[in-house]
């Protein structure tokens, strides 16, 4: 479903993601790992079609992001680390504004809007202000944006950063409510999160693919930190996990 092949991202002579590869199938929720700065955000930006590469491709659903942005524009969602919401709109309002510029027809707007408001819990805030709501709250109105046209491919940036554990159960139990059919990137530095949900883990360090693989090949029998904390170190003294495809030297 999701194609990533040698992308590079430059600015001037700082190479944000160099030369960086991965795929998701459909039906996957894949872990995007890496610590702060490591290109993770670049690489959804890519992704989704909101930054240019220097090179490289990205294909959804066999379509090129670069050639063919409206089709994947279409069939993907995307929920950045901070949601682009209007604070002076209510939920309800927004929404429809997002289904419009996200092409969902008139005949099904309605329809869409109600589902995204009960699949993301949001029926007691919709005539609500999103200035006023909660950080949990805003949250789901930005899972329901990236939904609101049934896309195929989800792609969420950090989407518990700053939320109480309650919040965090309830953002991961929809995540995973979600997956399925749909194929889901899941972009975080929080471990546990990817460890509960992730089916596949990429790690990515310095611009760079550090390894991919399927998370109980992965880990066989460590605990994903351990992991994460050999492939983002520069001095490595193991081999890598079986069926596990290294693509840069940890």
């Amino acid at each position: 479903m999701i194609e990533v092949r040698q992308l590079t991202k430059r600015y001037g002579d700082i190479a944000a993601v160099q030369d960086i590869s991965f795929t998701a199938e459909t039906g996957q929720i894949l872990g995007f790992l890496g610590p702060n700065g490591a290109g993770k955000t670049t690489t959804m930006r890519i992704i989704t079609g909101f930054l240019p590469a220097t090179s490289g491709t990205v294909k959804v659903a066999g379509f090129d992001i670069f050639e063919q942005s409206h089709e994947v524009r279409k069939r993907i969602g995307y929920l950045p680390e901070n949601p682009p919401l209007y604070n002076d709109m209510t939920v309800s309002s927004y929404l429809d504004f997002v289904g419009r510029i996200k092409g969902v027809p008139g005949s099904g707007l309605r329809q869409a809007i109600d589902r995204v408001i009960g699949r993301c819990g949001l029926s007691e805030v919709t005539g609500r202000l999103l200035g006023h709501l909660s950080k949990g709250f805003r949250q789901r109105v930005g899972l329901a944006q990236a939904l609101i046209n049934d896309p195929a491919v989800l792609v969420l940036d950090e989407p518990t950063i700053g939320l109480d554990p309650r919040q965090i159960i309830d953002i991961r139990t929809l995540i995973r409510e979600l997956s399925g059919e749909r194929t889901v990137i899941l972009s975080t530095h929080i471990l546990p999160e990817v460890a509960q949900l992730c089916q596949k883990v990429v790690i990515i360090n310095e611009g760079r693919i550090a390894v991919e693989g399927l998370l109980p090949e992965l880990t066989q029998g460590r605990s994903l930190e351990e992991v994460f904390l050999r492939y983002i170190s520069k001095a490595v003294g193991e081999p890598a996990a079986a069926n596990v495809v290294p693509t840069a030297a940890p």
